[in-house]
């Protein structure tokens, strides 16, 4: 008798937690992206990561990324803008699914989210306006307190300007285009962001603003982010890098978006 219902007690105790993995599985955000048909992307405009065109329709690398994974998934998508500040705990509030704006690894931020692998690189670098800096004879010029340096806030480029350039003035913005006017004006002195933008802002503005260093003040690596306690969406996306990795779909449009311009007609100036 002892044996029958130690046995019960063990088919009960299965039966419970195949129900509570089941439910757990479910809870993943892969599950929930396939029930719904869709999923929401957060992004923040940075060219030429996310950017409007001249119909006010989002372009740009992430876009394309965002889009083609939509599309192996089999969902629509529907993307949500943010102010970089505000993209983490959107992702934390459950506003988004995921994160796919030109995100950079760190490890303080991977305290607060998983990063699937990388599928891009940057480095970034700073563009200084020419009439203001134009008896510097140093990069170390810029480190004064009578410096003033503009970044986007919440960014890589922010926490950067301030480890590099400790005793000036750091000119947090909330956009890439209120930083890139600026250093174009002559309200900073310089603009520290990732690349490409520095460049492009030289090329659209070569009598202004120059470009004082050959390397890169920093190089990182981009990924998706996503909650935490989301196995199975990682895994897909990590499966999704490696697969368009190997069939050079995410390098092709790299190249497209950052080692060209042929993109700029359709943005909006």
């Amino acid at each position: 008798m002892k044996f029958f219902r130690a046995l019960l007690l063990l088919i009960i105790t299965i039966s419970f937690s195949q129900t509570l993995l089941a439910g757990s599985d479910n809870k993943d955000i892969f599950y929930s992206i396939q029930k719904k048909g869709e999923i929401l992307v957060g992004v923040s405009v940075l060219p030429p990561w996310v950017m409007k065109n001249k119909k006010g329709k989002l372009i740009g690398f992430e876009i394309d990324i965002a889009n083609q994974l939509a599309k192996d998934l089999g969902v629509k998508i529907k993307f949500k803008e943010y102010q970089w500040s505000k993209m983490i705990p959107a992702l934390k509030k459950g506003e988004i699914d995921i994160i796919a704006s030109g995100l950079s690894i760190t490890p303080k931020r991977a305290l607060e989210i998983n990063y699937s692998i990388p599928y891009s690189s940057s480095g970034y670098s700073l563009v200084t306006n020419l009439s203001l800096t134009k008896d510097f004879t140093s990069i170390k010029n810029l480190n004064d307190k009578k410096i003033f340096i503009a970044a986007v806030k919440g960014t890589v480029s922010a926490d950067l300007a301030k480890r590099v350039f400790p005793n000036a003035k750091i000119d947090l913005r909330k956009t890439e285009q209120d930083a890139t006017s600026a250093v174009v004006n002559g309200t900073v002195h310089a603009f520290i962001s990732s690349s490409p933008i520095p460049e492009f802002i030289s090329l659209k503005h070569p009598d202004q603003v120059d470009l004082p260093l050959k390397d890169p003040l920093l190089t990182t690596k981009e990924a998706f982010a996503i909650n935490k306690n989301n196995q199975e969406m990682l895994n897909y996306l990590n499966a999704w890098i490696t697969a368009h990795d190997a069939d050079e779909w995410i390098e092709s449009s790299h190249k497209y978006w950052f080692s060209s311009l042929k993109w700029q007609h359709q943005v909006a100036k």
